[in-house]
């Protein structure tokens, strides 16, 4: 009965249009974005829309848009010169209303907001794309006596390890504020990076493992558990998580995977909130990690602080040893002040380390980059 009624109403309705109507009440097959000699054009169906622009990251404007027109069967498209190798964020804004790209199931999570990506191929860009040789990530639920609740964290196994009886190196990599677990895999191609890397000999296979680092939270907000409320005055509370990363975590994955259960086998680096959450443990625990990697680091409080105060914690961590203190930033970040007194915290106390500067502000576009240049000096 319901199928001879679908069937009635669409004859009654097919009898009701011209052809050219009809065609435009199917659904469109619509390919975007597409690549094509140096040029990529994008299209979005939409017969009913009087106005449609496209903004993407890499027009470096909120407000930069490009206009697109309407061809004969409502589908709306615009072709530009392809940006420089490497990955970007974009949306149409349809009658101004902000859309994703139906057509490119490529997207990525940052936080809350869904983005559709145009990935442009270049040596830049090259280990973001698949390895021939890909690793594993497990979705590790532990308990955490520090902060008091159950948490989730992924853990990236290299390509070999199930097949393997060997012990592993582990990068502990830690995301900034807004970001939850699952930031490095997604927006930082972590995963991809490594298996390439490992698979090309310029990396140790190593073990990287990527925690939650907003205490309040189980795990991230797709899986719809309640956060905690945090009482971030409280003193009780300071340092939590930077506590929890080496009587928590650190322990689980020394106890349920073959790893080097010692400083020369553990490296932490983190970015932005996570850049000043590496920081914090290693001078909160000296000697604990032999390499040590803060990149776009929220550390502004050190400039706050009596400077025999912070002086001594760094000379702890110098005298407790350390293999590799690797520090970046983009010039044009708003945390640059920032990363600059934490080189000169360095320099003033005789620790040996390197400060990687480059172009550009608080992006992933850099912390990809510097993952993939910091990750080939590790445990070597």
């Amino acid at each position: 009965m319901k199928k001879y009624l679908f069937f009635s109403v669409f004859v009654l309705v097919s009898a009701m249009l011209t052809g050219q109507e009809i065609q435009n009440f199917r659904p469109q097959q619509v390919v975007s974005p597409e690549f094509r000699e140096g040029r990529v054009t994008f299209r979005i169906a939409a017969p009913q829309a009087h106005q449609i622009t496209l903004n993407g990251s890499w027009m470096g404007s909120n407000t930069a848009a490009e206009r697109l027109t309407r061809d004969s069967t409502g589908v709306w498209s615009v072709t530009i010169t392809a940006p420089s190798p490497e990955i970007y964020t974009y949306s149409f804004n349809v009658d101004g209303v902000s859309k994703n790209d139906d057509a490119n199931i490529f997207v990525q999570r940052d936080g809350r907001r869904f983005m559709s990506i145009l990935l442009v191929d270049g040596p830049l860009t090259a280990n973001y794309r698949e390895a021939k040789q890909r690793g594993n990530v497990d979705h590790v639920w532990y308990d955490s006596p520090a902060i008091g609740i159950n948490r989730r964290m992924f853990v990236y196994t290299p390509y070999g390890y199930a097949d393997s009886n060997q012990k592993y190196p582990v990068l502990y990599l830690l995301h900034g504020a807004g970001g939850d677990e699952d930031a490095w895999s997604n927006m930082g191609r972590a995963c991809q990076i490594l298996d390439n890397l490992i698979e090309q000999g310029k990396a140790k296979p190593m073990l990287v493992v990527m925690p939650n680092g907003n205490p309040g939270q189980q795990a991230a907000q797709t899986l719809l558990i309640p956060e905690t409320p945090i009482d971030r005055s409280n003193p009780a509370f300071a340092n939590a998580y930077p506590h929890s990363i080496v009587k928590d975590i650190v322990p689980y994955i020394e106890k349920h995977y073959r790893v080097i259960a010692e400083p020369d086998g553990r490296a932490l680096a983190g970015l932005s909130m996570g850049g000043g959450h590496t920081v914090t443990t290693t001078t909160l625990y000296p000697g604990f990690f032999s390499y040590i990697v803060p990149l776009s680091a929220a550390v502004m409080q050190l400039a706050q602080r009596d400077q025999a105060d912070v002086d001594a914690e760094f000379q702890a961590v110098k005298k407790a040893g350390y293999k590799l203190y690797w520090l970046a930033c983009g010039t044009d970040d708003f945390i640059w002040d920032s990363s600059k007194n934490l080189d000169e915290i360095l320099t003033r106390n005789g620790m040996e380390h390197t400060f990687r500067i480059t172009d550009g502000g608080h992006t992933w576009a850099n912390w990809r980059i510097y993952l993939n240049e910091f990750a080939t000096l590790l445990f070597k």
